[in-house]
């Protein structure tokens, strides 16, 4: 079974950085894209960003340009830094990853932009 686990979210004040990682493990087929989305209360969950093997990436229209998303296949990382943070950016963020059969979500991760 596929495990996505997130690290890097928090509390960060506006203006600031922060970098989140999510390694999958126990995959059983090869990771495809690799990507973030977003969530908060009382709305669907949004794109942030994809990553496929060869670096190739796609961002959502309604970013901004201060997300950046990489990945490392040798380690099943993949990773979203988020610069100029603003408190809009709070929201619960997903790692995502993608193998020929199916999706595969992570827990989410708390992102908290105070002003």
């Amino acid at each position: 079974q596929v495990q996505l686990v997130e690290s890097g979210g928090g509390l960060v004040q506006a203006g600031g950085s922060l970098r989140l990682s999510c390694a999958a493990s126990g995959t059983i087929f090869r990771i495809y894209d690799m990507g973030w989305y977003l969530q908060v209360p009382g709305k669907q969950r949004e794109l942030v960003a994809t990553v496929a093997r060869d670096g190739s990436t796609n961002y959502a229209d309604s970013m901004s340009g201060r997300f950046t998303i990489s990945r490392d296949n040798a380690k099943n990382t993949v990773y979203l830094q988020m610069n100029s943070l603003k408190p809009e950016d709070t929201a619960v963020y997903y790692c995502y990853a993608r193998d020929f059969a199916r999706d595969y979500w992570g827990q989410g991760t708390q992102v908290t932009v105070s002003s």
